[in-house]
Protein backbone atom coordinates (compact mmCIF):
# COMPACT_ATOMS: atom_id res chain seq x y z
CA UNK A 1 0.00 0.00 0.00
CA UNK A 2 1.56 3.08 -0.83
CA UNK A 3 1.76 6.50 0.80
CA UNK A 4 -0.19 9.39 0.67
CA UNK A 5 2.17 12.09 -0.27
CA UNK A 6 2.29 16.18 -1.08
CA UNK A 7 5.25 17.14 -3.09
CA UNK A 8 5.60 21.16 -2.32
CA UNK A 9 6.89 22.89 -5.62
CA UNK A 10 6.53 21.63 -9.27
CA UNK A 11 9.73 23.05 -10.70
CA UNK A 12 12.95 20.64 -12.32
CA UNK A 13 13.25 18.73 -8.26
CA UNK A 14 9.77 18.88 -7.27
CA UNK A 15 8.00 17.58 -10.62
CA UNK A 16 10.48 14.94 -11.39
CA UNK A 17 9.92 13.50 -7.53
CA UNK A 18 6.20 14.07 -7.32
CA UNK A 19 5.88 11.98 -10.61
CA UNK A 20 8.31 9.45 -9.69
CA UNK A 21 7.08 8.85 -6.42
CA UNK A 22 3.20 8.60 -8.13
CA UNK A 23 5.09 5.97 -10.55
CA UNK A 24 6.07 3.79 -7.04
CA UNK A 25 2.73 3.33 -5.96
CA UNK A 26 1.97 6.28 -3.61
CA UNK A 27 -0.68 8.35 -4.30
CA UNK A 28 0.76 11.94 -4.81
CA UNK A 29 -0.28 15.92 -5.09
CA UNK A 30 2.03 18.30 -6.37
CA UNK A 31 1.28 21.80 -5.35
CA UNK A 32 2.66 25.08 -6.05
CA UNK A 33 1.95 29.02 -5.59
CA UNK A 34 2.33 29.35 -9.54
CA UNK A 35 -1.04 28.67 -10.66
CA UNK A 36 -0.38 29.05 -14.40
CA UNK A 37 2.23 26.17 -14.07
CA UNK A 38 -0.26 24.28 -12.12
CA UNK A 39 -3.11 24.80 -14.76
CA UNK A 40 -0.07 23.71 -17.62
CA UNK A 41 0.55 20.33 -15.61
CA UNK A 42 -3.69 19.62 -15.63
CA UNK A 43 -3.71 20.52 -19.06
CA UNK A 44 -0.95 17.51 -19.40
CA UNK A 45 1.79 20.21 -20.58
CA UNK A 46 5.29 20.34 -18.55
CA UNK A 47 7.01 23.68 -17.80
CA UNK A 48 10.43 21.95 -18.39
CA UNK A 49 11.99 20.30 -21.05
CA UNK A 50 12.96 16.36 -19.46
CA UNK A 51 13.19 13.36 -21.56
CA UNK A 52 10.53 10.76 -21.06
CA UNK A 53 8.86 13.05 -18.21
CA UNK A 54 5.25 13.79 -19.76
CA UNK A 55 4.78 9.50 -20.80
CA UNK A 56 4.87 8.46 -16.98
CA UNK A 57 3.04 11.54 -15.47
CA UNK A 58 0.65 10.90 -18.13
CA UNK A 59 0.11 7.34 -17.45
CA UNK A 60 -0.22 8.09 -13.17
CA UNK A 61 -2.60 10.96 -13.66
CA UNK A 62 -4.30 8.34 -16.02
CA UNK A 63 -4.53 5.99 -13.37
CA UNK A 64 -5.18 8.16 -10.27
CA UNK A 65 -2.56 8.43 -8.51
CA UNK A 66 -1.05 11.68 -9.39
CA UNK A 67 -2.82 15.07 -9.78
CA UNK A 68 -1.65 18.76 -9.12
CA UNK A 69 -3.29 21.83 -6.92
CA UNK A 70 -2.29 25.32 -5.70
CA UNK A 71 -4.11 24.30 -2.55
CA UNK A 72 -1.18 23.63 -0.20
CA UNK A 73 -2.87 23.79 2.71
CA UNK A 74 -5.45 20.95 1.59
CA UNK A 75 -2.40 18.80 0.13
CA UNK A 76 -0.30 19.03 3.86
CA UNK A 77 -3.56 17.62 5.98
CA UNK A 78 -4.56 15.26 3.07
CA UNK A 79 -0.92 13.65 3.03
CA UNK A 80 1.31 11.66 5.82
CA UNK A 81 4.65 12.26 3.63
CA UNK A 82 5.43 16.02 2.67
CA UNK A 83 8.36 16.36 0.26
CA UNK A 84 9.75 19.89 -0.04
CA UNK A 85 11.31 20.23 -3.65
CA UNK A 86 11.79 23.77 -4.24
CA UNK A 87 14.12 25.94 -5.46
CA UNK A 88 17.05 27.41 -3.37
CA UNK A 89 18.73 29.98 -5.70
CA UNK A 90 22.34 31.73 -5.60
CA UNK A 91 21.63 35.05 -3.54
CA UNK A 92 24.41 37.65 -4.68
CA UNK A 93 26.69 36.16 -2.22
CA UNK A 94 26.61 33.00 -3.10
CA UNK A 95 25.22 31.63 -0.10
CA UNK A 96 21.40 29.73 -1.00
CA UNK A 97 18.28 31.17 -1.07
CA UNK A 98 15.73 29.77 1.58
CA UNK A 99 12.88 32.35 0.92
CA UNK A 100 10.91 29.48 -0.98
CA UNK A 101 11.91 26.89 1.87
CA UNK A 102 10.93 29.28 4.46
CA UNK A 103 7.45 29.30 2.90
CA UNK A 104 6.92 26.00 2.61
CA UNK A 105 8.07 25.11 6.29
CA UNK A 106 5.49 28.15 7.21
CA UNK A 107 2.60 26.52 5.04
CA UNK A 108 3.52 22.84 7.10
CA UNK A 109 3.39 24.43 10.40
CA UNK A 110 -0.11 26.01 9.51
CA UNK A 111 -1.25 22.47 8.53
CA UNK A 112 -0.23 20.15 10.78
CA UNK A 113 -3.40 18.16 11.56
CA UNK A 114 -1.62 14.67 12.71
CA UNK A 115 1.41 12.77 12.71
CA UNK A 116 3.79 14.05 9.38
CA UNK A 117 7.03 13.02 7.98
CA UNK A 118 8.54 15.80 6.11
CA UNK A 119 11.52 15.47 4.09
CA UNK A 120 13.72 17.93 2.67
CA UNK A 121 14.26 17.62 -1.12
CA UNK A 122 15.59 20.48 -2.12
CA UNK A 123 19.54 21.08 -1.86
CA UNK A 124 19.96 22.85 1.35
CA UNK A 125 22.94 23.89 3.70
CA UNK A 126 24.19 22.44 6.67
CA UNK A 127 21.37 22.54 8.98
CA UNK A 128 18.98 23.86 7.34
CA UNK A 129 17.05 20.32 8.20
CA UNK A 130 17.46 20.95 12.27
CA UNK A 131 16.42 24.68 11.76
CA UNK A 132 13.32 23.64 9.99
CA UNK A 133 12.34 21.19 12.74
CA UNK A 134 12.56 23.67 15.47
CA UNK A 135 10.65 26.21 13.38
CA UNK A 136 7.48 24.12 12.46
CA UNK A 137 7.63 23.34 16.58
CA UNK A 138 8.03 26.99 17.22
CA UNK A 139 5.02 28.14 14.84
CA UNK A 140 3.01 24.88 15.29
CA UNK A 141 3.66 23.92 19.11
CA UNK A 142 3.54 20.49 17.90
CA UNK A 143 5.66 17.98 18.04
CA UNK A 144 3.94 15.33 15.97
CA UNK A 145 6.46 15.28 12.95
CA UNK A 146 9.61 14.32 11.68
CA UNK A 147 12.35 15.72 9.81
CA UNK A 148 14.04 13.65 6.94
CA UNK A 149 17.23 15.05 4.47
CA UNK A 150 16.97 13.52 1.02
CA UNK A 151 19.00 14.97 -1.26
CA UNK A 152 18.56 14.64 -5.15
CA UNK A 153 21.10 13.07 -7.45
CA UNK A 154 18.95 13.75 -10.87
CA UNK A 155 21.17 14.69 -13.70
CA UNK A 156 18.93 17.40 -16.55
CA UNK A 157 18.60 15.03 -19.32
CA UNK A 158 18.20 11.68 -17.76
CA UNK A 159 16.66 12.75 -14.59
CA UNK A 160 14.05 9.90 -15.40
CA UNK A 161 16.81 7.44 -15.29
CA UNK A 162 18.38 8.63 -12.56
CA UNK A 163 15.09 8.56 -10.16
CA UNK A 164 14.11 5.44 -11.15
CA UNK A 165 17.90 3.71 -11.04
CA UNK A 166 19.95 5.35 -8.54
CA UNK A 167 23.52 4.65 -7.31
CA UNK A 168 22.61 5.37 -4.30
CA UNK A 169 19.45 6.93 -2.07
CA UNK A 170 20.70 9.06 0.96
CA UNK A 171 18.12 9.22 4.36
CA UNK A 172 19.31 11.51 6.87
CA UNK A 173 17.32 11.10 9.71
CA UNK A 174 16.58 11.18 13.60
CA UNK A 175 13.66 8.99 14.23
CA UNK A 176 13.46 5.06 13.34
CA UNK A 177 9.93 5.40 12.83
CA UNK A 178 10.33 8.08 10.40
CA UNK A 179 13.08 5.82 8.96
CA UNK A 180 10.76 2.69 8.27
CA UNK A 181 8.30 5.29 6.40
CA UNK A 182 11.09 6.49 3.90
CA UNK A 183 11.75 2.63 3.32
CA UNK A 184 7.90 2.13 2.57
CA UNK A 185 8.03 5.09 0.32
CA UNK A 186 10.92 4.14 -1.86
CA UNK A 187 9.97 0.26 -1.68
CA UNK A 188 10.50 -0.05 -5.13
CA UNK A 189 14.21 1.36 -5.03
CA UNK A 190 14.81 -1.93 -2.33
CA UNK A 191 13.32 -4.40 -4.43
CA UNK A 192 16.01 -3.87 -6.66
CA UNK A 193 18.71 -3.83 -4.29
CA UNK A 194 19.30 0.14 -4.42
CA UNK A 195 22.09 0.85 -2.28
CA UNK A 196 20.92 3.08 0.56
CA UNK A 197 22.49 5.36 2.75
CA UNK A 198 21.59 5.80 6.50
CA UNK A 199 23.26 9.09 8.46
CA UNK A 200 22.33 11.95 10.36
CA UNK A 201 20.99 15.24 8.80
CA UNK A 202 24.55 17.06 8.63
CA UNK A 203 25.56 14.25 7.13
CA UNK A 204 23.19 13.62 3.92
CA UNK A 205 23.19 17.86 3.84
CA UNK A 206 26.94 17.76 3.34
CA UNK A 207 26.90 13.75 1.04
CA UNK A 208 24.89 16.77 -2.24
CA UNK A 209 27.06 19.50 -1.84
CA UNK A 210 30.43 17.74 -1.80
CA UNK A 211 29.41 15.15 -4.64
CA UNK A 212 28.53 18.32 -6.68
CA UNK A 213 31.66 20.19 -6.08
CA UNK A 214 33.43 16.58 -6.60
CA UNK A 215 32.20 16.41 -10.06
CA UNK A 216 32.69 20.43 -10.67
CA UNK A 217 36.54 19.64 -9.78
CA UNK A 218 36.63 16.92 -12.23
CA UNK A 219 35.23 18.91 -14.82
CA UNK A 220 37.13 22.06 -14.27
CA UNK A 221 40.85 19.30 -13.82
CA UNK A 222 40.47 18.25 -17.41
CA UNK A 223 39.78 21.49 -19.05
CA UNK A 224 42.55 22.76 -17.47
CA UNK A 225 44.19 19.38 -18.49
CA UNK A 226 43.12 19.96 -21.85
CA UNK A 227 44.40 23.86 -22.07
CA UNK A 228 48.29 22.30 -20.97
CA UNK A 229 47.25 19.70 -24.25
CA UNK A 230 46.91 22.80 -27.24
CA UNK A 231 49.92 23.72 -25.16
CA UNK A 232 52.37 21.19 -25.74
CA UNK A 233 50.62 19.43 -28.69
CA UNK A 234 48.70 16.42 -26.71
CA UNK A 235 45.08 15.17 -27.31
CA UNK A 236 43.26 15.60 -24.10
CA UNK A 237 41.18 12.55 -25.10
CA UNK A 238 43.54 10.32 -25.27
CA UNK A 239 44.97 11.84 -22.02
CA UNK A 240 41.47 11.19 -20.55
CA UNK A 241 40.99 7.95 -21.71
CA UNK A 242 44.00 6.66 -20.04
CA UNK A 243 42.74 8.21 -16.96
CA UNK A 244 39.65 6.80 -17.03
CA UNK A 245 40.68 3.28 -17.15
CA UNK A 246 42.26 4.05 -13.75
CA UNK A 247 39.48 2.49 -11.76
CA UNK A 248 40.44 5.45 -8.78
CA UNK A 249 39.56 8.07 -11.25
CA UNK A 250 37.03 6.41 -13.86
CA UNK A 251 36.25 8.00 -17.41
CA UNK A 252 33.06 10.03 -16.01
CA UNK A 253 33.07 13.93 -16.35
CA UNK A 254 36.57 13.89 -18.27
CA UNK A 255 35.21 15.80 -20.73
CA UNK A 256 36.81 18.79 -22.03
CA UNK A 257 33.98 22.04 -22.82
CA UNK A 258 33.44 25.67 -22.38
CA UNK A 259 33.33 25.07 -18.48
CA UNK A 260 30.49 23.90 -16.43
CA UNK A 261 26.72 25.50 -15.73
CA UNK A 262 23.16 24.19 -14.98
CA UNK A 263 21.33 24.64 -11.91
CA UNK A 264 23.36 22.42 -9.62
CA UNK A 265 27.32 22.84 -9.97
CA UNK A 266 27.76 26.88 -10.11
CA UNK A 267 24.92 27.12 -7.31
CA UNK A 268 26.38 24.30 -5.18
CA UNK A 269 30.28 25.12 -5.41
CA UNK A 270 29.17 28.82 -4.52
CA UNK A 271 27.04 27.88 -1.49
CA UNK A 272 29.98 25.42 -0.10
CA UNK A 273 32.09 27.93 -0.18
CA UNK A 274 29.99 30.13 2.01
CA UNK A 275 29.35 27.06 4.33
CA UNK A 276 32.96 26.88 4.94
CA UNK A 277 33.16 30.43 5.99
CA UNK A 278 30.66 30.25 8.45
CA UNK A 279 31.91 27.29 9.78
CA UNK A 280 35.80 28.73 9.57
CA UNK A 281 37.14 26.11 7.27
CA UNK A 282 38.74 27.51 4.32
CA UNK A 283 37.17 25.82 1.14
CA UNK A 284 40.22 26.77 -1.08
CA UNK A 285 39.97 24.08 -3.63
CA UNK A 286 36.25 24.64 -4.34
CA UNK A 287 36.77 28.52 -4.60
CA UNK A 288 39.88 27.58 -7.64
CA UNK A 289 37.24 25.47 -9.13
CA UNK A 290 34.78 28.50 -9.50
CA UNK A 291 36.97 30.77 -10.67
CA UNK A 292 39.03 28.69 -13.24
CA UNK A 293 35.64 27.51 -14.72
CA UNK A 294 35.03 31.32 -15.61
CA UNK A 295 38.21 32.00 -17.01
CA UNK A 296 37.42 28.53 -19.37
CA UNK A 297 34.58 30.11 -20.52
CA UNK A 298 35.81 33.85 -21.54
CA UNK A 299 38.81 31.38 -22.95
CA UNK A 300 36.64 30.48 -25.49
CA UNK A 301 35.97 33.95 -26.97
CA UNK A 302 40.01 34.54 -26.71
CA UNK A 303 40.01 31.26 -28.81
CA UNK A 304 37.96 32.27 -31.47
CA UNK A 305 39.76 36.00 -31.18
CA UNK A 306 42.95 34.89 -32.33
CA UNK A 307 41.21 32.49 -35.02
CA UNK A 308 39.50 35.49 -36.62
CA UNK A 309 40.88 38.62 -35.36
CA UNK A 310 39.01 41.55 -34.54
CA UNK A 311 35.33 40.68 -33.78
CA UNK A 312 33.69 44.31 -34.70
CA UNK A 313 31.39 43.60 -37.29
CA UNK A 314 31.60 40.02 -37.72
CA UNK A 315 28.78 37.27 -37.95
CA UNK A 316 29.10 34.38 -35.61
CA UNK A 317 26.97 31.38 -35.88
CA UNK A 318 26.32 29.50 -32.45
CA UNK A 319 24.76 25.94 -31.95
CA UNK A 320 23.72 25.33 -28.68
CA UNK A 321 22.91 27.10 -26.03
CA UNK A 322 21.49 25.24 -23.37
CA UNK A 323 24.09 24.23 -20.87
CA UNK A 324 24.22 20.60 -21.59
CA UNK A 325 22.30 18.36 -24.42
CA UNK A 326 19.09 17.32 -23.27
CA UNK A 327 17.77 20.02 -21.54
CA UNK A 328 16.16 23.20 -22.26
CA UNK A 329 17.74 25.03 -19.06
CA UNK A 330 20.40 27.96 -19.38
CA UNK A 331 20.82 28.78 -15.79
CA UNK A 332 24.48 29.24 -15.71
CA UNK A 333 25.34 27.95 -19.16
CA UNK A 334 28.64 29.27 -20.51
CA UNK A 335 26.94 30.19 -23.84
CA UNK A 336 25.78 33.35 -21.87
CA UNK A 337 29.04 34.29 -20.83
CA UNK A 338 30.54 33.78 -24.19
CA UNK A 339 27.73 35.52 -26.23
CA UNK A 340 28.21 38.56 -24.02
CA UNK A 341 31.74 38.94 -24.43
CA UNK A 342 31.06 38.61 -27.92
CA UNK A 343 28.27 41.24 -28.26
CA UNK A 344 30.44 43.60 -26.15
CA UNK A 345 33.50 42.98 -29.04
CA UNK A 346 30.66 43.84 -31.48
CA UNK A 347 30.10 41.06 -32.83
CA UNK A 348 26.19 40.15 -34.65
CA UNK A 349 25.50 36.43 -33.47
CA UNK A 350 22.92 34.01 -34.87
CA UNK A 351 21.86 31.17 -32.46
CA UNK A 352 19.84 27.95 -32.94
CA UNK A 353 19.14 25.41 -30.09
CA UNK A 354 16.78 22.69 -30.27
CA UNK A 355 15.20 23.38 -26.60
CA UNK A 356 16.38 26.07 -25.39
CA UNK A 357 15.01 29.17 -27.58
CA UNK A 358 12.36 30.57 -25.17
CA UNK A 359 14.65 30.78 -22.32
CA UNK A 360 17.25 32.29 -24.98
CA UNK A 361 15.03 34.59 -25.78
CA UNK A 362 13.82 36.00 -22.14
CA UNK A 363 18.01 36.11 -21.59
CA UNK A 364 18.86 38.17 -24.97
CA UNK A 365 15.83 39.07 -26.51
CA UNK A 366 16.60 41.08 -29.81
CA UNK A 367 19.99 41.39 -29.11
CA UNK A 368 21.16 38.26 -30.95
CA UNK A 369 18.89 36.74 -33.78
CA UNK A 370 17.20 33.53 -33.28
CA UNK A 371 16.75 30.66 -36.00
CA UNK A 372 14.60 27.38 -35.82
CA UNK A 373 17.05 25.58 -37.75
CA UNK A 374 20.69 24.94 -37.69
CA UNK A 375 21.50 25.84 -41.19
CA UNK A 376 19.83 29.49 -41.09
CA UNK A 377 21.90 30.21 -38.02
CA UNK A 378 25.56 29.39 -40.01
CA UNK A 379 24.53 31.30 -43.18
CA UNK A 380 26.68 34.32 -43.78
CA UNK A 381 28.46 33.85 -40.81
CA UNK A 382 32.40 34.45 -40.71
CA UNK A 383 32.73 31.68 -38.06
CA UNK A 384 30.44 28.59 -35.89
CA UNK A 385 30.95 28.13 -32.65
CA UNK A 386 29.57 24.77 -31.26
CA UNK A 387 28.54 25.20 -27.67
CA UNK A 388 26.20 22.44 -26.75
CA UNK A 389 26.75 18.59 -28.08
CA UNK A 390 23.28 18.00 -29.32
CA UNK A 391 23.35 15.48 -31.27
CA UNK A 392 21.94 16.32 -34.30
CA UNK A 393 24.77 18.94 -34.82
CA UNK A 394 27.25 15.87 -34.37
CA UNK A 395 26.01 14.86 -37.95
CA UNK A 396 25.85 18.31 -39.39
CA UNK A 397 25.96 18.28 -42.97
CA UNK A 398 29.68 20.56 -43.40
CA UNK A 399 29.64 20.60 -47.34
CA UNK A 400 26.43 22.43 -46.92
CA UNK A 401 27.94 24.39 -43.99
CA UNK A 402 30.61 25.58 -46.32
CA UNK A 403 28.53 26.73 -48.87
CA UNK A 404 26.46 28.55 -46.41
CA UNK A 405 29.08 30.28 -44.52
CA UNK A 406 30.79 33.59 -45.40
CA UNK A 407 34.22 32.32 -43.58
CA UNK A 408 35.90 29.28 -43.24
CA UNK A 409 36.13 29.06 -38.99
CA UNK A 410 35.22 26.46 -36.58
CA UNK A 411 35.41 26.25 -32.86
CA UNK A 412 34.21 23.17 -31.99
CA UNK A 413 34.26 23.89 -28.10
CA UNK A 414 32.41 20.17 -27.07
CA UNK A 415 35.22 18.36 -29.87
CA UNK A 416 31.64 16.54 -31.64
CA UNK A 417 33.84 17.11 -35.43
CA UNK A 418 36.53 14.87 -36.70
CA UNK A 419 39.34 17.27 -36.67
CA UNK A 420 41.24 15.80 -39.88
CA UNK A 421 37.58 15.51 -42.05
CA UNK A 422 36.78 18.93 -41.14
CA UNK A 423 39.90 20.34 -42.56
CA UNK A 424 39.73 18.04 -45.38
CA UNK A 425 36.63 20.55 -46.57
CA UNK A 426 38.89 23.58 -46.04
CA UNK A 427 37.62 24.75 -42.53
CA UNK A 428 40.38 26.37 -40.29
CA UNK A 429 39.07 24.24 -37.49
CA UNK A 430 39.92 24.65 -32.81
CA UNK A 431 38.56 21.91 -30.65
CA UNK A 432 39.59 21.84 -26.99
CA UNK A 433 42.52 20.15 -26.32
CA UNK A 434 43.57 18.80 -29.64
CA UNK A 435 45.32 19.97 -32.51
Amino acid sequence: MGKKIAVIGTGYVGLVTGVGLADFGNKVICVDIDRAKINMLNHGQIPIYEPGLKEIMDKNVREGRLSFSTDIANAIQRSEVIFIGVGTPPKENGEADLSYVESAVESIAENLNDYKVIVTKSTVPIGTNRWIKEKIIEKSGKTNFNVISNPEFLREGKAVHDFFHPDRVVIGYESEKAKEIMKDVYRSLYLIETPFVFCNLETAELIKYASNAFLATKITFINQIANLCEAVGADVHVVAKAMGMDGRISPKFLHPGPGYGGSCFPKDTKALVQIGKRYGVEMSLVNEVIRANEEQKKRMVIKLERMLGNLKGKTIGILGLAFKAGTDDMRESPAIVIINELLKKGAKIKVHDPQAEENARKIFGDLIEHHDNEYKAMKDADALVILTEWNQYRSLDLEIASKLMKGNIILDTRNIFDPLKTRELGFVYEGVGRK
